[in-house]
Formats: structure tokens, sequence, C-alpha cells
């Protein structure tokens, strides 16, 4: 029988989550310092997106996406969930930085009374904007930790094999990335600046980390058939 202790000492690289609560408390703070005076955000291209109340189902399914993926590597490989949490976080922190010195946020919700229908997205989309302010949007955190998440899925040399589960978490990844911009949560211009953010933690975390990684690996093999 596993005893505590080897429990806590298994899984002791779980600390780095603690940062959600720096996260929600910054995040938190922002949404109610930042209310209405805040840079609007808006391009050309978001007048030619429709609104549809249909996408707050994958806008939802964000939440379980996010969790399962980073559930899935803390109980699996320490590496891919250092990998996949440090993607996450830092370029979070990063988009709190952006919120805190540049305030932002968008004019886009439509008015939901005068649609003329009534649904169950559409009273759940009450609901969200009632709680989910429309500041703090660019880059948009829900865009980014989605393609960060199918990252670490389509980059996980155990979960490869699963083209099933590859294609899925694509087509996941984008329906969540379009939902935040039909369902007007937030303009192009943050969808744009999160895929940005993430070609740049991309190249950090996957590329130039591994590559690190992959020398390291490499000096000490070469040290151990010296010394043979």
């Amino acid at each position: 029988m596993v005893s505590l202790k080897q429990l806590i000492l298994k899984y002791k690289h779980g600390w780095i989550l603690s940062y959600f609560f720096i996260y929600l408390a910054w995040f938190f703070a922002l949404e109610k310092s930042v209310t209405t005076d805040y840079h609007p955000v808006y391009i050309w291209l978001d007048d030619y997106i429709p609104f549809n109340e249909w996408f707050v189902i994958p806008y939802y399914l964000w939440f379980f996406y996010i969790f399962a993926t980073i559930a899935f590597f803390f109980f699996t490989s320490k590496e891919e969930f250092y990998k996949v949490t440090g993607f996450l976080f830092i370029g979070m922190t990063i988009c709190l930085i952006i919120y805190t010195v540049w305030p932002n946020g968008q004019n886009l919700r439509p008015e939901l009374s005068t649609l003329g229908r009534d649904n169950i997205f559409i009273r759940i989309l009450k609901n969200l904007y009632a709680t989910d302010t429309s500041t703090n949007v660019c880059p948009s955190i829900h865009v980014f930790n989605s393609i960060g998440a199918h990252i670490a899925i389509h980059k996980s040399p155990s979960l490869k094999k699963y083209k099933w589960l590859q294609a899925g978490s694509f087509v996941l990844m984008i329906s969540i990335c379009l939902s935040t911009m039909f369902l007007k949560q937030h303009s192009a211009v943050d969808a744009i600046a999160a895929i940005v953010l993430s070609a740049v933690m991309y190249f950090l975390i996957y590329v130039l980390a591994g590559n690190k990684a992959k020398a390291s690996n490499k000096s000490k093999q070469e040290n151990a058939y010296a010394n043979l």
C-alpha cells in the first residue's frame, strides 16, 4: 500500500499548480479595477464575424479541456507536465502584465434581449455576460490556453499514436478559438495576439528549451562513454 509520504514525493511537482492562486487573485483584481477606462480593441474583421450562441458549447468545454490536459500530464509525465504548465503559466502571466500596463476591452457584445429569440444557449450566455466583464481581453487567454493544450497533446510521445485524439483535440482547439469571436467575447485582434504569443512560447518551451535538453543529454552520454 502506498503511503501518504510516497504519494507526496511522487507528485511533488504539483507545487507549480499553486500558481493558480496568484493568477486568480491578479485576474479578479483587474476585473474589478478595469471597468470603463480601457482601450477598446477592434478590427474590421469583427464586422464579418456573426454572433452565434451555439458556440457557448465549445467555449465552456475550454474548462474541461485545460483541466483534463494538465491533469493527464500531472499523473503520467513530469517532464511534459512542466512543459505544458510552463507554456500556459508564463503566457498567462504575460497576458496579465499586458492587461495591467495596457487596460483593454471590447464593445462588441450584442444586446441579447433584442435578438428576437430565446433558448438555453442565450440564457447561458446571459449569465456569462453578467459574470464575465468585456475587459482584459487582449491577448485572449481562452485562445492561448487552447493552443497550448493542443500543442502539449500533439507533442506528447505517448499520445501521438492516438490519431482520433489528435484530431479531436485539434477540432476542439479550433472550435474554442472561434467561439471567443462568435460569442463576441473577444475581438479577432485578441485571437491574433494569442496566436502570436503562442508561437513565442512554443519556441521558448518546445524548441529552445528542448534543444538545450537534447544537448545536455548528448553531453551526458558522451561523458558516460568516455568513462568506460
